[in-house]
């Protein structure tokens, strides 16, 4: 007698489809990066950022950029004056890994900047010298030569810029926010993470000091589902704050 052609049980036929099925998704799916070594390389980049900042403020080198804020003021070739670099852990895939590095610094001039408005144009000045984090004094003066009042604001002319770097590890990227550096607003780029390695941080460092470099054209700017451009905080400069979070 022929024996019948033996036929996968249906149990079986399914263990097949549904593996078949499996072994395509898995090959669509998009390869993570390694965050530990996205890790590494961070780790390096703030090391090298904080021996660059200690350099910078011993040097204290004049910064090649004019600040000028909507005809108001402007700040010209300020000093680099002090700053630090900070780093923050999280969670990630069950490791303790760099979320974000964040450099602020200080640069400024010796002589402060007088402006004289219109008592009743005060709170439009006082508002644009907030938003680009300018300290200032204000008082109301008298003209006795015309009779009248003016409003007057002695303004520090010292710049807070701030860069910060913040990592996602699932896309492999580092959006590289940038303010206050060469002129008083807010940028940000979406790096590949593989691009945070020297030859960036030595076009950042030259970008801060206004010197030639390609560090605004190495990435595009940042789209949706990256972090934001921000005005840095008020933060205190004291030396305190140096290296705070890299342990």
């Amino acid at each position: 007698m022929q024996e019948k052609d033996s036929a996968p049980s249906l149990l079986e036929s399914l263990r097949q489809r549904s593996a078949a099925v499996h072994d395509a998704r898995g090959s669509a799916r998009p390869h993570l990066p390694d965050a530990r070594e996205i890790d590494r390389r961070l780790l390096v980049a703030f090391r090298w950022l904080d021996e660059a900042l200690r350099h910078l403020e011993v040097i204290r080198p004049v910064v090649a950029h004019r600040f000028a804020l909507a005809g108001m003021l402007t700040i010209v070739t300020p000093r680099y004056d002090r700053g630090f670099v900070s780093c923050r852990r999280t969670s990630v895939r069950g490791f303790e890994l760099i979320e974000r590095i964040e450099i602020h610094y200080r640069m400024a001039n010796d002589e402060a900047v007088r402006i004289e408005v219109q008592p009743g144009a005060a709170f439009v000045t006082e508002e644009q010298l907030r938003s680009a984090q300018l300290d200032y004094r204000y008082a109301i003066e008298q003209d006795a030569a015309r009779g009248s009042r003016r409003g007057v604001f002695v303004v520090t002319p010292a710049v807070m810029a701030m860069v910060r770097f913040v990592v996602d590890y699932d896309r492999g990227l580092v959006a590289a926010t940038l303010c206050n550096v060469d002129r008083f607003e807010a940028v940000t780029l979406a790096f590949a993470a593989d691009d945070i390695g020297e030859p960036a941080l030595e076009d950042l460092v030259r970008l801060m000091l206004g010197e030639p470099n390609a560090f605004l054209r190495r990435a595009p700017v940042a789209g949706i589902g990256l972090a934001p451009a921000a005005r840095p905080p008020a933060a205190s400069l004291s030396p305190s704050r140096y290296r705070a979070g890299a342990d």
